[in-house]
């Protein structure tokens, strides 16, 4: 016996209906073939342009130090605003200076900060353990009181953890202190872009506070809005 068209009607509209709740239930809605990402936009100090410029920095210095040294390095690219950390391992002290004029060819970097080690491969296992003090540190931050976690980039390298961010200069402290106290880490080094309260409430034209160059930092162009880099002690 056939359905009703009116009952059909509502069938279907009752199964379209389940299927967005589903969706919106399990993560972000796709649009257009894309994953939407207004949350991360919202919630990063970045603009919406430097985000962006930001994800290209690093997949093209992948690519460079794939080309340059092909299985026989390790080399991370961070990038946070144009300031583009390097860390990992490479076989000498030409092939870290060699990485480091290279990722200062890519398009769009301010400042390359090169942490890079001479020496072997770090181990799988120390890596892992990287991995899970990242995860420990991006928790702490997140439980932290007046900390903007979401705009604070976290990378760990053989037990040093670096921060990088728009933060200003309380909230820095905050954030440094707090990642201090994760049990597991050797040291932790600021790479923040200390800036104004005034500058969280327009964030498309930031007035950003000067602060020294950072050590061991090489700059690929002069830029006075480029954070310094500061050493926390480990309790």
């Amino acid at each position: 016996m056939r359905k009703p068209r009116n009952t059909q009607r509502f069938l279907l509209a009752g199964l379209a209906l389940a299927g967005l709740t589903g969706l919106a239930g399990c993560g972000a809605l796709v649009v257009g073939g894309a994953a939407a990402t207004t949350a991360v936009v919202a919630t990063d100090r970045r603009t919406t342009g430097e985000q962006v410029e930001d994800q290209a920095i690093e997949m093209k210095t992948a690519a460079e130090m794939r080309r340059l040294f092909e299985d026989k390095a390790r080399v991370n690219a961070t990038s946070y605003a144009g300031l583009l950390l390097l860390t990992g391992d490479v076989p000498t002290a030409q092939d870290k200076q060699k990485a480091e004029e290279a990722a200062k060819q890519v398009e769009k970097v301010k400042r390359v900060v090169n942490e890079l080690r001479v020496g072997d491969v770090t181990p799988v296992s120390v890596r892992t353990n990287d991995t899970w003090l990242t995860s420990k540190v991006r928790s702490t931050l997140i439980n932290t009181k007046e900390v903007p976690s979401r705009t604070i980039l976290v990378t760990t390298e053989r037990g040093v953890v670096y921060l990088l961010g728009k933060v200003t200069d309380p909230e820095g402290q905050r954030a440094a202190k707090a990642t201090a106290s994760v049990s597991g880490i050797n040291k932790v080094v600021k790479l923040f872009q200390i800036v104004s309260p005034e500058s969280i409430a327009a964030p498309e034209s930031p007035a950003v506070v000067e602060e020294a160059p950072p050590a061991g930092a090489t700059p690929a162009t002069p830029d006075s809005s480029m954070g310094g880099a500061e050493t926390i002690p480990v309790q």
